[in-house]
């Protein structure tokens, strides 16, 4: 059995005002296994990696083709992006015959002339694959699934928990569905169910917990092979946004279609209950101040100013608030400020000097702050775990001010 796979994942937040082009992907993840034959494919990244090491595992022949990955941010240069699916294309190309293909991808990736990304890749690989290869794709829970990324594949399967914890599992259970569709165990049936909602739906807490936890006690059961929820991803504003329910069964379109009317039906139900109640930063400040002294921290999240999902990471507002109301006992991370990084290598650790801070990307990061800051720290080259607890994360040269 021959196995292909690849990875292009990036979750496009089309207001965002980071440009994104192929050195975006080059500065996050761009592996190429003809420039990197020594590097090992199962710690590239996620999905991409455990694919590779259930076919290993398994005794098949892999042909592996690119696995990029670009942090949250606008829309690809279609160029760029046209590069980068074009490889994959010619990788597949080059690598027939296959048996099953798996692809690592994101499910709200868009370009500057092509919203549905994923579609457009996936129309392209069944083309050449044929109509009878199984073609098999795990994505982000935050995807926003079309018709034709589900007329294009054999099976999707997302992510189930967020935070998003459960990449491996989901990539096994692909893996399994594909492996028995290629051999003729199974002829998988796909519906999707879209549904009119956006918002953000925690799962480590009620009611999405007891609702996945059921769904996931569905699965391998009477055929149904998998139950997928996509949770969207609003900030890709394109026609098919929004969150929906990915049924998955053994040849019985039926069933697939009944169970995701019925489990869409309740996931809707939950549309008031799961959304996030808000503060203001005065309100939310308040609410830290008046903490009792537990000797425990207050933690304060500015979620608007996301970089996981495209915000520039420069917001000025809570800092500034903070500053207002002196407000000393007390640590922010971070603010994306490279010219201010500079200014502070430059003058060294210990030194006071005027500094401009955040405010850069322009006004929905708030005003830039002129300070009077002493560096306190500098670091050329820190790093984070990421989703893979293998892979650590460069953030890139960073300072400590107070």
């Amino acid at each position: 059995m021959k196995v292909f796979i690849a990875a292009l994942d990036h979750e496009t937040n089309s207001f965002s005002p980071i440009p994104t082009n192929r050195e975006s992907f080059e500065a996050t993840l761009l592996f190429d296994p003809l420039a990197e034959p020594d590097r090992d494919p199962e710690t590239v990244f996620v999905g991409y990696g455990d694919f590779y090491r259930l076919a290993r595992a398994r005794g098949y022949e892999v042909a592996l083709s690119i696995a990029a990955w670009a942090q949250p941010s606008a829309p690809t240069v279609q160029a760029d992006y046209e590069a980068l699916r074009d490889r994959i294309i010619d990788d597949l190309k080059a690598a027939l015959p296959v048996q099953m293909v798996l692809l690592m991808l994101h499910g709200a990736q868009m370009a500057t002339a092509c919203d549905d990304c994923e579609g457009d890749l996936l129309s392209r690989v069944r083309d050449v694959a044929g109509p009878d290869v199984p073609v098999g794709v795990e994505l982000d829970l935050h995807c926003n699934i079309t018709d034709r990324m589900v007329a294009a594949s054999t099976a999707i399967i997302a992510c189930k928990e967020y935070p998003h914890t459960d990449f491996p599992d989901r990539a096994a259970e692909l893996f399994g569905i594909i492996e028995k569709t290629a051999t003729g165990e199974l002829r998988p049936t796909m519906v999707f169910r879209r549904l009119p909602m956006l918002a953000k739906f925690h799962t480590t807490r009620e009611p999405m917990r007891g609702f996945v936890d059921r769904l996931m006690a569905l699965e391998g059961r009477d055929g149904i092979l998998s139950i997928s929820l996509a949770h969207g991803f609003p900030w890709s504003d394109m026609a098919d946004t929004g969150s929906g329910v990915l049924v998955v069964t053994d040849n019985d379109p039926a069933k697939a279609k009944g169970l995701a009317d019925c489990i869409g039906r309740e996931f809707f139900s939950y549309r008031d209950e799961v959304h996030d109640k808000f503060l203001t930063i005065d309100a939310a400040l308040d609410a830290a101040l008046a903490a009792d002294d537990s000797g425990k921290p207050v933690v304060i999240a500015d979620v608007s100013d996301n970089a996981g999902g495209g915000a520039p990471g420069d917001s000025t507002f809570l800092l500034g608030a903070m500053l207002d109301r002196g407000v000393t006992n007390a640590a922010l991370g971070m603010i994306w400020d490279p010219i201010a990084v500079e200014m502070a290598a430059k003058a060294g650790t210990g030194a006071e000097i005027p500094m401009r801070i955040g405010g850069k990307m322009g006004p929905v990061s708030g005003p830039p702050l002129d300070v009077s800051a002493t560096v306190t720290a500098l670091a050329d080259s820190p790093a984070q775990r990421g989703l893979d607890p293998n892979i650590r994360e460069a953030l890139g040269a960073s300072a400590a001010i107070r």
